[in-house]
């Protein structure tokens, strides 16, 4: 894309993380409080081959150590955000090296969701297959007007089986089957009316729009934003019952933590909190 991955890397790892230059498909820069995470083949549309997502699994592992981290952003280069698993890799696998694959798939999708920061993918073309899983595995997502996404794996025999996980948890059964099923590919606004992008805005306000974005969490208390995102994470499957179980122990916690105290503190003398560390 062109405006908002200006600043992905460019080979340089003075802000002390390991810089991926793209030449194994994945590029990474901090610009505090934001780190990009980019996916950098496009000529080949972004394939997420065996290398690509261990490259992204450790990325974003060493990331989540981060404390200038607030919000990682999974961005991709050209006119592609990605078009799933490389078939050239997947087609010389015998049933051991398949298995390693998709394991190194499932522990990528895991990852993000274990993270402390938020996961924002923004895209600007189109997510396929295991393309589109990373979008639904992030926990938001902006689109331009122009991307679109589909899992058309039916279309060549290998169903999209893992894809579905966050897939049908993003858009509910029905959309996710026939997403699957039919493989054909739904454009950015039928993506937000059925809840697998948050915001679609014209291309030219793309960089604009993740910025508020992460700027916005950004003013947050760190502590807060990761309790509550492995909150949600931790409830969203669990029977009502469950899950207010677990939550009011959760909250009850951070009802007495320092950063709430804080918080509240600020609230009501009307000032802007100072975050604890």
């Amino acid at each position: 894309m062109p405006g908002y991955s200006r600043h992905v890397a460019d080979g340089r790892a003075g802000d002390g993380i390991d810089v991926g230059d793209g030449t194994d498909g994945v590029a990474v820069e901090v610009v505090a409080p934001a780190a990009r995470v980019r996916l950098a083949d496009p000529r080949r549309r972004n394939p997420l081959g065996f290398r690509t997502l261990r490259r992204l699994d450790d990325a974003l592992r060493m990331l989540a150590a981060r404390g200038d981290v607030r919000v990682i952003v999974l961005e991709a280069m050209g006119p592609a955000f990605s078009a799933g698993h490389d078939l050239k890799e997947l087609a010389a696998c015998d049933a051991e090296d398949a298995a390693a694959l998709f394991d190194a798939c499932c522990d990528l999708m895991a990852r993000i969701r274990s993270l402390p920061q938020p996961v924002v993918a923004v895209v600007d073309g189109l997510a396929t297959a295991a393309g589109c899983q990373l979008v639904a595995a992030c926990d938001l997502a902006v689109a331009s007007e122009r991307a679109a996404f589909a899992t058309p794996g039916v279309r060549i025999g290998l169903f999209c089986s893992t894809p579905m996980v966050p897939l049908s948890r993003a858009v509910g059964r029905k959309r996710a089957m026939e997403m699957l099923l039919t493989g054909e590919p739904i454009d950015a606004p039928t993506a937000a009316a059925w809840g697998l992008v948050n915001r679609v805005v014209p291309v030219d306000d793309l960089d604009a729009a993740v910025e508020d974005l992460v700027a916005t969490i950004a003013r947050w208390s760190p502590h807060t934003v990761a309790l509550g995102k492995a909150a949600f994470h931790e409830q969203i499957d669990l029977p009502e019952a469950e899950a207010y179980d677990r939550t009011r122990r959760v909250m009850a916690a951070n009802a007495v933590h320092p950063v709430a105290r804080e918080g509240i503190d600020a609230f009501l003398g009307k000032r802007d909190p100072v975050w604890p560390a």
